[in-house]
């Protein structure tokens, strides 16, 4: 496992995203001891799981075992500080989420909720996914996902270069690119 250095500065945290949506689908899926397990492989040791309105309720863990520590909340007035002091985002397909969390420039898997009937935002978050800028998964090949990921293939997303996003985004929305 190579030496974990002393304590506090070796914390790295996963934070875990729905926005205002309802996707149990996805907190379970980073509940579950499969994802926690690749998730403390991969050198995390915090898991904090943003969890809306959802209404499955992931198990607390202080983590001092050795174990991911996990914490969850519903809403928070502003969840850029979270972003901020994470390591990985794991985001629903939110284009706010997206889009806020490249911008700072954090690694981010983006799970598609296959039970939203208008599939855009799968469109958005695989079109990014073909150009490294993000991991895309399912619910259900969550852990896959973490297990294979090389943080080093994803290429930043340039700042300021909104406009072919833009474009993108536009098309999906049906209005022309200009």
């Amino acid at each position: 496992m190579g030496v974990m250095g002393n304590g506090k500065e070796s914390r790295k945290m996963v934070f875990v995203t729905v926005g205002t949506t309802c996707f149990d689908a996805l907190v379970k899926a980073v509940d579950s001891q499969q994802v926690k397990d690749e998730l403390l492989r991969k050198g995390y040791t915090d898991l904090l799981i943003q969890m809306g309105r959802g209404t499955y309720v992931p198990s607390k863990f202080s983590g001092e075992d050795g174990s991911l520590a996990v914490d969850y909340f519903t809403f928070s007035p502003s969840i850029a500080d979270y972003l901020r002091s994470a390591s990985l985002i794991i985001s629903h397909a939110g284009s706010g989420s997206i889009f806020e969390t490249l911008r700072l420039g954090k690694p981010l898997i983006v799970v598609v909720n296959e039970d939203l009937m208008d599939n855009h935002q799968s469109e958005l978050a695989e079109e990014l996914a073909d150009r490294k800028h993000l991991f895309c998964a399912r619910p259900q090949t969550l852990h896959q996902t973490i297990k294979v990921m090389d943080l080093e293939s994803l290429i930043p997303y340039p700042p300021g270069d909104a406009a072919p996003v833009a474009n993108l985004f536009n098309n999906f929305l049906g209005f022309p690119a200009d």
